[in-house]
């Protein structure tokens, strides 16, 4: 099976995400829709910790959130683990509140691993990986943070995903 292919291009470099849409067809039709929409474009990657993960995909360059669709489905059950290099949907609390928020996994971090279906043990769905662009991945991880507002580890600096592309469905 030939997974979906999703281009990046940030202002740090390109990063090409493949998507298991066998594992998280949910979550994997989720995000497409949002790169079709256009809606990545123009977003940053609002919160940056070195050592844990890089997460974007909701806020525009001027820190405003942007409008989404509703949340969806939690498929962390899916037998993916949050190992480095792979894309996960970022949440609230709440273990089905995912809309278009995400991360990249920098190191592996296991303890975001789906253990149970409670409120403590659902963790966050993998829905692929990062095929080319580990580097840009790297870049961005080491920018340097801090706060802005009530949000802390923010890049000092905007790192901007300025186009999303799907390149192979």
């Amino acid at each position: 099976m030939s997974f979906p292919q999703v281009e990046l291009n940030t202002n740090k470099g390109r990063i090409v995400l493949e998507l298991n849409s066998e594992k998280a067809p949910k979550t994997v039709a989720n995000f497409l829709e949002y790169v079709r929409d256009g809606f990545y474009d123009g977003v940053i990657f609002h919160r940056v910790i070195d050592g844990f993960m890089i997460q974007g995909g909701g806020m525009d360059e001027n820190f405003k959130e942007k409008a989404t669709r509703d949340s969806i489905e939690n498929e962390a059950d899916n037998g993916l683990s949050n190992d480095e290099g792979t894309i996960a949907m970022a949440r609230t609390q709440a273990p089905h509140s995912a809309s278009a928020q995400f991360f990249i996994n920098v190191k592996n971090n296991s303890f975001l691993n789906h253990t149970g279906k409670t409120a403590q043990g659902w963790g966050y769905a993998v829905f692929g990986k990062v095929t080319e662009g580990l580097d840009v991945v790297e870049a961005i991880k080491g920018v340097r943070t801090g706060n802005r507002g009530y949000h802390a580890d923010v890049p000092l600096e905007n790192v901007v995903i300025e186009s999303a592309k799907i390149i192979a469905e």
